[in-house]
């Protein structure tokens, strides 16, 4: 008997995310044929009344090629709904009645402001639902700093051990960010060059054109830093960044990020001037539409960042040197993510003297809004020439052409997929949390005792000039 019970299955991300996944996962046969989806939240419906919500989602955001009728006939009847209010744990008996208590397959998603976390788990235990055949699914924030995080940590293991709980950075479901694993480590040709004497510096970026868009409440609380970079920017560091693990399995792969995530170089007070830029964006225009600066946005001054970019250092034996670029804003002239990986020039060019210029190999690893991996390499351009040789960097895609067979997915897919599975190689550990949260307190702290505020720039440009500062006097430019 296999059960999944979703928090929070009226809202944003369930609409737009877990149920349209979930669907795709029914259609290509790879939920288990028992499954039952139970949603849960405070809104009040019943079972059609959930279902109804689920194909209007399922219409919006399936392609129309994919909705077939039996096929969504077939899921929604996999689905059921109990309406409760997860701030009081005295109301889950209902739900328990629903999931059944002696379910020995249960996987939970937990799709809900931090601050419900404790009773959730308090209303689980109490119903019967945190037995050992039950695994947690942990949407972010998880906390605000370390501290806060600890204290989320700690109140889900005295429920939920480690190996039972899944903490979700929807980044590493991304078909590229597990290709740039099988890239790495399935590749002889990339791994001896892997390293300082290889690559001269790494860059990352998660740029957004979007403002607020409704999350004023957060955004304002939380930032770039701890939305951004704290979470999807030092796990995709922590890929680039790792070992080759001995396995590709949970504890092997986890363990080598955390050695990354350990090895990062503090940015204190001391250091926090020279290795950050913060910014805000101001009225400006993304396209040709004009849009409002943050502070109208928020209706009210702030000193929240809306832009940040760092320059970190991991310090061991195989990158020491080798600086990373981290850059993410709102309101920045085009949405993308991207890891860019510049390698070295060669010690010696032999066409220096037929005036051929050779520039360094480059590989672009970009995980959206389209999916690619692009080596630059030198090659001949075709054609005679008196001086005998001209050379150009000719790329060489990885893209979504390569295997036009498979459709595209969404994130969430292979992260729910797992989750039922029980697979958590793919999920954050809590020591890897919480050592992301002690690089990125130490930063905030800095920024407070410097009284360092953000730099004010346009909506529609790449942030504040000191971010291009930052790169330009080790005499590196962004990858825009």
């Amino acid at each position: 008997m296999t059960r999944l019970l979703l928090f929070g299955a009226t809202g944003d991300l369930a609409q737009r995310m877990l149920i349209p996944s979930l669907y795709g996962l029914d259609g290509d046969g790879l939920l288990p044929a028992d499954l039952v989806i139970i949603g849960t939240a405070r809104s009040q419906h019943d079972d059609d009344g959930f279902r109804a919500l689920a194909a209007a989602a399922i219409d919006k955001y399936i392609p129309a090629e994919r909705r077939d009728a039996g096929l969504v006939t077939r899921f929604l009847a996999r689905l059921r709904y109990v309406a409760v209010d997860a701030a009081r744990p005295d109301g889950f008996a209902a739900l328990a009645d629903v999931v059944g208590r002696a379910t020995r397959d249960l996987s939970i998603f937990l799709s809900t402001a931090p601050g419900l976390f404790g009773s959730t788990i308090a209303g689980l235990t109490n119903a019967g639902l945190a037995h050992d055949g039950v695994r947690l699914a942990l949407e972010k924030p998880l906390g605000h700093d370390l501290a806060s995080s600890r204290a989320i940590n700690d109140a889900v293991a005295a429920a939920f051990p480690e190996a039972r709980t899944f903490r979700i950075d929807h980044y590493l479901g991304k078909e590229t960010v597990q290709n740039l694993l099988a890239l790495r480590f399935g590749n002889l040709m990339f791994e001896p060059l892997w390293n300082a004497t290889g690559i001269a510096h790494v860059q990352i970026t998660v740029a957004e054109t979007v403002g607020l868009e409704g999350r004023v409440g957060f955004y304002d609380g939380a930032g770039a830093l701890r939305d951004m970079v704290q979470n999807h920017m030092l796990q995709l560091l922590a890929l680039t960044a790792m070992e080759p693990p001995a396995d590709f399995n949970a504890t092997a792969v986890r363990d080598e990020k955390v050695k990354v995530l350990r090895s990062l170089r503090p940015i204190d007070a001391a250091s926090v001037a020279a290795c950050t830029v913060i910014g805000q964006y101001g009225a400006g225009a993304i396209g040709d539409q004009p849009v409002p600066g943050y502070a109208t946005e928020l209706g009210g001054a702030s000193t929240t960042e809306t832009f940040v970019a760092l320059k970190a250092h991991v310090d061991n034996w195989r990158w020491q040197g080798v600086p990373f670029y981290l850059r993410t804003g709102k309101r920045l002239p085009e949405r993308h993510s991207e890891i860019v990986v510049q390698f070295k020039p060669v010690p010696h060019s032999i066409f220096a003297r037929r005036g051929a210029n050779l520039e360094p190999n480059r590989l672009i690893i970009r995980l959206q809004p389209e999916e690619n991996i692009r080596l630059l390499l030198m090659a001949k351009q075709p054609g005679l020439d008196r001086s005998g040789i001209r050379l150009r960097a000719v790329p060489l895609d990885l893209g979504p052409n390569a295997f036009a067979e498979t459709r595209r997915r969404i994130a969430y897919e292979r992260l729910l997929l797992d989750l039922l599975g029980g697979d958590p190689t793919l999920f954050v550990r809590r020591d890897e949390v919480e050592a992301q949260w002690e690089w990125i307190d130490a930063i905030r702290a800095g920024w407070a005792t410097n009284a360092q505020v953000p730099k004010p720039y346009a909506a529609g440009t790449w942030g504040p000039s000191a971010a291009t500062l930052l790169t330009e006097r080790d005499g590196v430019s962004w990858h825009d």
